[in-house]
């Protein structure tokens, strides 16, 4: 099988365990609140759903993470909004079940459900209340949702369209269908079965999401300083679980050792190389830790984006209820893991006030035009205060 096309601008996990960034990769942000809730009694559970709110500002923002993803995954935005901007913003963040914090229970999965477990979150931390009147006064939410957390986010538009004062939806799809030729689809499905290194594992991954241009800029990310960051803490010690047998063979177990020694952790955020040295130091500060990332997860989530279907009439009358020009659908052309016919499809359906096709994004413009991205939601968050006369 040939090498990934981008082999060249992606670093080897080896290299990155003995990059002295490697253990500051994870951003230390310390909540101003969080919790463990027990949901889904009588939908299959309990169990328990992680969940952090930083900040302490007005202005309600629920961010859903997708497929395979961790709370971190959110770390730009969380710093911006709820840290540089905490007296604006208050940001919720979750672990959707299967991943992270929060229990990886062995069921079916559907971005149904795990939209109830959102809604039992909302109503759990006040900002969602049980019986919502059907008044501009109930809106306050303001939920950003990408990929598989798109989907969720449809479903939570659906479920509580009178809650939400603008709706984000990112890189998603109403339904996952086969936008390729025969052949293209049979490949693709081939590779997802074949064993591969983690090293290749991680460039395929990098491939997907981000453009080749990007990975080879110089690392763009915008590092907290615990000196002067409201509520940033130093770099946290990296995962506990090192599962070395899974690393790259040319990454010894000593490798191993010494990249997550946490004696060897700085005490400020340090810069990497490139974009695509920081991607892969976040990807395996969540690979290694068996506690937060596993194969089951992953799997059911996968289900729950494949399973995922929302029919045009659905989506019509969500984007009624919620509001047309309330509503972002924003997708890339240049997206590899979820095409764009899907986010014109998106479009096409729910025909929101600002309709989106990106030149040149990808799967993750939150990490790849990370600060457009953030004004973007920022205008959002404005336009539905002022509709509801907040601002």
């Amino acid at each position: 099988m040939a090498p990934p096309q981008n082999a060249r601008l992606v670093p080897t996990v080896a290299e990155i365990l003995k990059d002295p960034a490697f253990p500051t990769a994870i951003f230390n942000l310390e909540p101003d609140q969080s919790g463990l809730l027990p949901v889904a009694e009588g939908r299959g559970g309990p169990f328990n759903l992680s969940w952090e709110i930083h900040g302490h500002g007005p202005i309600k923002l629920v961010l859903i993470m997708g497929l395979a993803s961790l709370k971190t995954s959110w770390q730009r935005q969380t710093l911006h909004f709820g840290h540089q901007h905490a007296s604006e913003y208050s940001v919720l963040v979750i672990d959707n079940r299967g991943m992270g914090d929060s229990d990886k229970p062995l069921m079916r999965y559907s971005s149904s459900e795990m939209a109830s477990d959102l809604i039992e979150v909302l109503t759990h931390v006040g900002w969602l209340r049980a019986q919502q009147p059907s008044t501009s006064e109930a809106r306050n939410l303001h939920v950003v949702g990408i990929s598989l957390g798109g989907m969720i986010a449809q479903e939570l538009a659906c479920r509580i369209p009178t809650a939400i004062s603008s709706l984000s939806l990112i890189c998603t799809a109403a339904a996952i269908e086969n936008t390729t030729t025969w052949a293209e689809n049979m490949a693709n499905r081939v590779s997802m079965l074949v064993p591969k290194s983690v090293d290749r594992s991680v460039n395929d991954t990098a491939s997907q999401i981000f453009s080749h241009e990007w990975l080879a800029q110089p690392d763009d990310a915008v590092l907290p300083d615990p000196s002067t960051t409201p509520k940033c803490l130093p770099p946290a010690p990296g995962p506990h679980i090192i599962r070395a047998s899974e690393v790259a063979a040319d990454a010894s177990a000593k490798d191993v050792a010494g990249g997550m020694n946490p004696t060897n952790t700085p005490t400020k955020y340090l810069g990497f190389q490139s974009n695509a040295h920081r991607f892969v130091a976040q990807e395996m500060h969540k690979r290694l830790d068996a506690a937060r990332f596993g194969i089951k997860g992953f799997l059911l989530q996968l289900i729950a984006a494949g399973w995922h279907h929302k029919s045009a009439e659905q989506l019509k009358e969500m984007a009624d209820k919620v509001g047309r020009e309330r509503i972002l659908v924003m997708h890339g052309d240049a997206d590899r893991m979820i095409s764009v016919p899907h986010g014109r499809k998106l479009i096409e359906y729910i025909e929101p006030g600002v309709g989106k096709i990106v030149e040149g994004m990808g799967h993750a413009p939150l990490v790849e035009k990370c600060g457009w991205f953030n004004k973007t939601i920022e205008e959002r968050c404005a336009l539905g205060e002022r509709l509801d006369g907040r601002a």
